[in-house]
């Protein structure tokens, strides 16, 4: 295709944008004046090509080292980029991309050229550059300084013979912040800031990579997940950086989650508006970065949301700050006049920044307080004057201050310890008993309970408490809920994270003090699996049932290439979550209670499913197969008729078909009803037996005569079934319709579409009345056995 060309009209306008910008930076920013005397081919290609030809000359000018050169070509790019973003033809994506592009390159010829000075005859290799904060996101500005944070490996790095490896990659590291940061007549390349690394006072400005591991593994702070969330491999052995960010990931990205980090994140941002407390009132003299309603806010309320759902959604993970608003938008985590109203108070904030820092060339952040320097920086970003320029950023920062003050205000102060105190403020909060409420508090104020002991836990805890308290005085039953939330208190072996989730999650706390007035059964689950309660945060947990097959998938997808015991466990742990999402569905009134219903059948139809073929494999691994022989699983009473509760017991018949006389081909040959009920009692085990993730099912198997070909025929009543095949295995069938006589049983799809299904294909030896089924094409017309409807409804109702 190609492309048309410009209008003469659209390049004049360009050339006149072009010229403005010109003429605004000579005009205001004495740093562009002086670059543009010192670098006029810049200024000239700019004016007759644009910025992007401009930009791609910068990498031709050379100096006679690599400190030299880099600095001419750092005065050369941001003389381009800045003429470029004035003239509009530069969004600020594309700003902070060339910044971050040139600062990228430099770190890396920097690093190559202190390891050469050491060691010239080898490559270098062995020290990796990663990049956190502004230049991490690749969202550097003119004058940001660099947060890096450098590891070496003593395995490939090369040093000279008989050199320390810690020491060597020390006098490296140093020599590279030298090259990078001293300033000459040239000016400097990029200011280095190390101190992000663990503990800067006493570590080595190099960390050998595994104990950086180590320490981010087992002893980072919460704040440090925050500042990770941007990090990435720049320069250097990218293979190094990129194997040391692998390692870490589930340090940053936790799907059971960790509000520390956030706690962590309020607190920085409180004690960031105390200490600029100057630049909090909009106005002259406003710190963009660091002010109420200020950049550090819009990039904090987003990295937040970040890493409340990132640990679960990886799509969210998105390093730069309006890359990750789009996602959080289009994941709907956030709503989308948030994020569009954050996105445009950050491109407005740092433009403005970007203006300020234009000037002089100087890391600043704050509107000038001098009318005169205010208008120049207004002037240099086309506003007529500075209160033109404060008029549009206010609307700005006023929104994004709204935004975040919803993550550090208080949630309603603490619980006094005065008694009396005390008892009024619970009986303020709606309790009928006020005495009794009052008591519970000062009972888990002593610390008696394990999730209290640690002083964490002690202050995440009375953080929630006002809240939770709220929400259950709120209930029907308060009294009831209090002693059911007591129960959780004392059985939680650790508290801290999930105290944490309730206060920063209030909609949470409503929810619990629901499930602890109406449910026991789901309040006894969250106090053995408090991360039960992760899927409610974002919804996930009112998602419509998944049906039976695409559970089974699933359960297959998690267990694949497990042995049996591992197996049982993690079906176990996706079962509880699944049965607690639907019992929050059911008393949150959120979904029909028979669509709840169908959705714990499907939800037992496939564990049984997924385990019953786990276990069949492991069976046959030591005692081999019956040819052909086939085990076929029938679910009667409410699992057949899709109707389970919660609580409701899954009653089965377990039956077989096999040639007569057959036996297994196993190492030691099993007759075949020996075989199929040895099989059929590990499958009932399977789904009954409590492992450490707890309870699958309570299958109970119907009693009675063995039959001829029937591993446990069924006392309860009988009903018409439908099949899900198992292949190469057997079938599960589902019962529904009761029916008088016998149990008649119809395949899901007609026996056209099964022509070999083992319920009602024909098979050497069987019996008439199983030709029967197969020959009538319609199984819901025939008994179990095989009878005709007729006959069927005509003797007194039995056992099959």
């Amino acid at each position: 295709m190609t492309r048309s060309m410009p209008s003469v009209d659209e390049q004049q306008h360009k050339r006149d944008a072009r010229q403005d910008a010109l003429d605004r930076a000579r005009r205001f920013s004495p740093f562009l004046r002086e670059a543009m005397a010192a670098l006029p081919d810049v200024a000239e290609t700019f004016l007759r090509d644009g910025s992007d030809s401009a930009i791609a000359g910068v990498p031709l000018l050379n100096g006679d080292s690599v400190a030299t050169t880099l600095r001419r070509q750092r005065h050369a790019l941001a003389l381009a980029v800045a003429l470029g973003d004035l003239s509009g033809e530069l969004p600020l994506e594309a700003v902070t991309a060339h910044l971050s592009a040139f600062a990228d390159r430099a770190l890396d010829e920097a690093l190559k050229a202190a390891m050469l000075e050491r060691t010239p005859d080898e490559q270098p290799r062995g020290i990796a550059v990663l990049a956190l904060g502004k230049l991490g996101s690749r969202e550097l500005n003119y004058s940001s300084d660099v947060d890096l944070l450098l590891l070496f490996d003593q395995a490939t790095m090369p040093r000279r013979p008989r050199d320390d490896a810690g020491e060597a990659a020390v006098r490296i590291g140093r020599r590279f912040m030298e090259l990078m940061q001293q300033r000459t007549h040239d000016g400097y390349v990029q200011r280095v800031d190390l101190r992000l690394r663990p503990s800067p006072e006493v570590t080595p400005i190099v960390l050998p990579v595994d104990a950086a591991i180590s320490y981010y593994e087992s002893q980072a702070l919460p704040w440090e997940r925050a500042a990770f969330i941007r990090a990435r491999a720049c320069s250097g052995d990218l293979d190094l950086g990129n194997r040391f960010l692998a390692e870490i990931q589930p340090f940053i990205w936790r799907r059971a989650l960790d509000f520390g980090a956030i706690e962590e994140i309020r607190d920085i941002s409180l004690r960031i508006r105390d200490h600029y407390a100057q630049g909090q009132g909009f106005g002259p003299g406003f710190d963009l970065k660091r002010g109420r309603g200020g950049i550090r806010e819009a990039e904090f309320f987003t990295q937040v949301q970040q890493l409340i759902h990132g640990g679960r959604d990886p799509s969210l993970r998105a390093p730069a700050t309006l890359d990750a608003l789009a996602a959080l938008q289009s994941a709907d985590m956030l709503a989308p006049d948030v994020a569009t109203g954050i996105g445009d108070a950050y491109r407005a904030l740092r433009t403005a920044e970007h203006r300020v820092q234009m000037i002089d060339d100087r890391q600043d952040h704050r509107l000038p307080v001098d009318p005169a320097a205010l208008e120049a920086v207004a002037n240099l970003d086309g506003h007529a004057d500075g209160a033109a320029l404060l008029d549009f950023l206010r609307p700005h920062v006023d929104f994004v201050g709204a935004q975040f003050d919803g993550l550090v205000t208080d949630r309603g102060g603490r619980l006094s310890n005065d008694p009396d105190i005390l008892r009024s403020e619970v009986e303020a909060l709606g309790f009928p008993d006020p005495d009794e409420a009052a008591r519970r508090v000062a009972d888990w104020r002593t610390a008696k309970a394990r999730s209290l002991r640690s002083q964490p836990a002690r202050h995440a805890f009375e953080a929630m408490l006002p809240t939770l308290l709220k929400a259950i005085a709120a209930g029907p039953d308060p009294g009831h809920a209090l002693n059911r939330f007591s129960d959780i208190v004392e059985r939680l072996s650790s508290g801290v994270n999930f105290f944490r989730l309730l206060e920063a999650r209030p909609r949470l706390a409503e929810l619990l003090a629901l499930i602890l007035t109406h449910a026991p059964v789901l309040a006894d689950q969250l106090a053995l699996r408090p991360t039960l309660l992760d899927g409610l945060i974002d919804e996930s947990s009112f998602a419509p049932p998944p049906d039976a097959e695409t559970l089974t998938e699933r359960f297959r997808r998690a267990i694949a290439g497990l042995p049996l015991d591992q197996a049982l466990d993690q079906v176990r742990r996706l079962v509880g979550e699944r049965r607690f999402a639907l019992g929050v569905q059911l008393i949150a009134a959120h979904r029909d209670p028979i669509v709840i219903t169908a959705g714990y059948s499907d939800l037992a139809e496939a564990s049984v499913i997924a385990l019953a073929e786990a276990t069949t494999r492991e069976f046959e691994a030591s005692n081999g197969r019956v040819p052909g022989g086939e085990l076929v699983i029938l679910a009667l009473g409410r699992f057949g008729g899709r109707a389970l509760t919660h609580a409701s017991d899954l009653d089965l018949i377990m039956l077989f078909d096999a040639p007569e006389g057959a036996v297994s081909d196993g190492p030691r040959s099993i007759p075949a009803t020996d075989y199929f009920n040895r099989l059929a009692a590990r499958i009932i085990s399977s789904l009954n037996v409590q492992t450490g993730a707890g309870r699958c099912t309570t299958s109970t198997p119907a009693s009675g005569r063995r039959g001829r070909r029937g591993c446990s025929p069924s006392a309860s009543p009988p009903s018409i079934a439908t099949s899900a095949r198992m292949p190469g295995r057997g079938s599960i069938w589902r019962c529904a319709v009761p029916a008088p006589d016998g149990l008649r049983c119809a395949p899901r799809k007609g026996a056209d579409d099964h022509p070999r299904d083992p319920v009602y294909a024909e098979r050497p030896g069987q019996d008439a009345n199983r030709r029967s089924t197969d020959e009538a094409g319609n199984g819901a017309s025939q008994t179990a056995c095989g009878r005709p409807r007729h006959q069927a409804r005509s003797g007194r109702p039995g056992r099959p």
